[in-house]
């Protein structure tokens, strides 16, 4: 099967760099499926997940804050904001951001902004999200 480089960076470093068969992000619009030989795209995404599929079927799980993801001939970028991979996410801060953003929510906390409690929502739901595909990826 043929192949399309991925690149995955965010603002603080490069996250992955590799060859995909398949990369599944999500967009503004939903789901995209980006294989090789896609027609060139430039779109926004939404904070959740990218799942890019190896040469040989093995699959690694990010979560993503929002970002851009371009396509090109022989190349797919994703630009994120924040991008964690799911095996380096730590699942006891992810929760407590999580709880933290609900409370701001609920209660209009001047600390935070609405904005800054619903991104950091959507980023916290995200992570948990890649953390629970990769338990259901080990155990099969």
């Amino acid at each position: 099967m043929s192949t399309i480089r991925c690149d995955i960076v965010s603002a603080e470093q490069e996250i992955f760099h590799g060859e995909a068969e398949l990369i599944v992000a999500t967009g503004e619009m939903g789901e995209l499926g980006i294989a090789p030989r896609h027609a060139p795209l430039i779109t926004r995404l939404k904070p959740g997940k990218v799942v890019v599929t190896q040469p040989g079927g093995t699959t690694v799980d990010f979560a993503i804050s929002g970002g851009i993801l371009e396509v090109q001939p022989q190349l797919v970028t994703i630009l994120a904001d924040t991008a964690v991979r799911a095996q380096d996410i730590d699942e006891a801060a992810v929760r407590a951001a999580k709880e933290e953003a609900e409370r701001v929510l609920a209660q209009k906390d001047p600390k935070m902004s609405v904005q800054e409690a619903e991104q950091q929502l959507a980023m916290s739901l995200a992570q948990l999200q890649a953390l629970e595909r990769l338990r259901k990826n080990i155990k099969h």
